[in-house]
């Protein structure tokens, strides 16, 4: 499905729902994600009050992956909206099957149906209702769900208008067939790279994170996790070199998911530590724009390699 996905439920029942931030921390951790504390925290409060989770920072911070690991830990079905400009409401909710409807209607014809407001009816009936993403979280086919909205901000503005109803009160209203709600409210996620700003009814509806770049130790931890691989003398200085590239004027910023990559590939050359013609041949898998490797690749790079050998050594 293009605009969204359904991942199935983990078999068993629905698990409790961690009673501690401690519990949700630990949660995280087994679903292979480190969270400091004060974005355990609010996850912990979005799943306890059963409010919505809106996570914002820049791309390759790991807001995706929240939604992912709560899905597999908790565990519940994942169902994924994936915004894009033009998203609306026929992609995003529902849809009448208009071809099976017109079906409905000859066949009734047929049959000798004379009487047009029960065909009216029949023909708006459930049965005939296609479930894209945001009814598909409501339903209760497949257990309780966790709805990742991703990207919000890349989707129109007027779109946010047709979320408000179901982060309130987890329900869809179908004009022609009346409203549809959740017997189970779904977890929901919410992601934003800021690319422009989300509507104010949106966030009041919900918990608010920033989720920023990892400090070194947390980055070397998620490392640790994602990549066991690495040697560990490698693996430390990439994150040293990382760290210190994010503190220049790059069009792009290397992410978690990038660091990740780098590591991966750096150890796929046998590479053990850092060196200064590896890092140039390899700047494509951490960086993705020319303009970001031309003005890094070099000497700049040599430099932010005996930096991040030094503190590494640290």
């Amino acid at each position: 499905m293009e605009q969204g996905s359904v991942t199935p439920q983990a078999e068993g029942m629905d698990a409790p729902l961690p009673d501690t931030v401690e519990a949700t921390q630990r949660l995280l951790a087994r679903g292979g994600y480190v969270a400091d504390r004060a974005l355990a925290t609010t996850v912990h409060l979005a799943l306890r009050m059963g409010r919505p989770l809106f996570l914002e920072g820049e791309p390759g911070t790991g807001k995706t992956e929240i939604a992912k690991v709560l899905a597999r830990e908790l565990p519940r079905r994942l169902v994924r909206l994936q915004c894009y400009d033009g998203l609306d409401l026929s992609a995003a909710a529902y849809e009448w099957n208009h071809a099976r409807q017109l079906m409905a209607i000859r066949l009734a014809e047929a049959s000798g149906e004379t009487d047009r407001e029960a065909l009216e009816r029949g023909i708006y009936d459930r049965r005939f209702l296609q479930e894209r993403p945001l009814l598909q979280a409501l339903s209760p086919e497949g257990g309780p769900a966790v709805l990742l909205i991703d990207e919000l901000d890349r989707a129109d503005e007027p779109f946010e208008a047709f979320l408000l109803e179901i982060l309130a009160d987890f329900q869809i209203t179908v004009p022609e067939l009346g409203t549809i709600a959740a017997r189970v409210p779904p977890v929901v996620v919410i992601t934003s790279n800021r690319t422009r700003e989300v509507h104010d009814a949106i966030r009041r509806r919900c918990l608010y994170h920033w989720v920023d770049y990892p400090d070194a130790a947390r980055e070397r931890a998620i490392l640790k996790i994602r990549a066991p691989g690495v040697p560990e003398r490698l693996s430390a200085e990439v994150v040293a070199f990382v760290q210190r590239l994010r503190g220049g004027d790059y069009f792009k910023l290397p992410g978690v998911a990038e660091t990740i990559d780098w590591a991966a590939a750096l150890s796929a050359l046998d590479a053990k530590e850092l060196e200064p013609g590896s890092v140039d041949e390899t700047l494509g898998v951490l960086l993705k724009y020319q303009d970001d490797i031309a003005r890094l690749r070099g000497a700049e790079a040599a430099k932010l390699v005996a930096e991040a050998k030094q503190a590494a050594a640290a």
